[in-house]
């Protein structure tokens, strides 16, 4: 069992990250994929420390849309900075979380734009994938995204999915896959479960987003990777698989695109 995109170094699992970790290894996670803010210091020494101290993690770094305000006066300077990540801890897997979010509008969109696309420029650069945050701003990208694929080739999930099928296959359309949180529990998420069942099972993975979006039962608590479980048995129950069949398959597809 893999939680594929998680954030196990903020700050909210520092009084007991121990005891998260232990929860997740008793039910049964293999590995978890820990986004960590590039341009957060305090985050990257935590992020370093938890992955010293468990083989199952995996590192990813990049600049959240929410942040790119901080390089609004040279958006690419943002791809320097992930860059320096990279070269400080080799054993990153992807550039992450990256994207565009016009829901909140934390960065003005022209500054979000030009740093997601020096970020999808250094992902190619490296070979690595990308994990997307995208947010009210589809549109835009997708379109960023044909753009970067025209000049070389890019892979990766669209982080946290919670589209109808119709939003399934545009970002299918891409040759990403789909990585599926614990929204897809909840009662009112019927087209998210719709666009469950119709995407191959080798393009889907499984996420908590950690600490947010805690499935049911856990809805309103802090989520944390233990509890991707649910996500898994009830993809399950959509597909009409077997727990194990989608455990095994979303562990073969995280291994496939992040070259665990």
């Amino acid at each position: 069992m893999i939680d594929s995109h998680c954030h196990l170094a903020g700050e909210e699992f520092v009084d007991d990250l121990p005891a998260v970790l232990d929860r997740a290894r008793a039910a049964g996670l293999a590995r978890a994929l820990v986004i960590v803010a590039a341009e957060n210091d305090a985050e990257w020494l935590r992020a370093k420390a938890l992955a010293s101290s468990w083989d199952g993690i995996d590192l990813a770094t990049g600049v959240h849309p929410h942040q790119a305000h901080q390089f609004a006066a040279d958006p690419g300077a943002a791809a320097g900075v992930v860059a320096a990540r990279l070269d400080a801890w080799p054993g990153v897997r992807a550039v992450a979380e990256i994207g565009l979010d016009y829901h909140y509008d934390f960065s003005p969109r022209e500054v979000q734009i030009g740093v997601f696309r020096a970020q999808l420029a250094l992902a190619q650069a490296r070979d690595l994938p990308v994990a997307l945050h995208t947010r009210e701003a589809e549109d835009d990208t997708l379109r960023l995204l044909a753009e970067a694929q025209a000049v070389a080739p890019l892979r990766g999930v669209f982080h946290c999915f919670t589209g109808d099928p119709a939003a399934a296959s545009r970002a299918l359309a891409t040759g990403f896959s789909l990585s599926i949180p614990g929204i897809v529990t909840f009662p009112r998420a019927v087209e998210l479960r719709e666009a469950v069942r119709a995407v191959p099972l080798d393009r889907l993975l499984v996420e908590t987003d950690a600490p947010y979006l805690a499935p049911v039962p856990h809805r309103g608590t802090r989520n944390e990777p233990a509890f991707v479980a649910g996500t898994i048995a009830t993809i399950a129950h959509e597909r009409g698989l077997s727990v194990a069949a989608v455990t095994a398959a979303t562990a073969a597809n995280y291994a496939r695109l992040f070259a665990a």
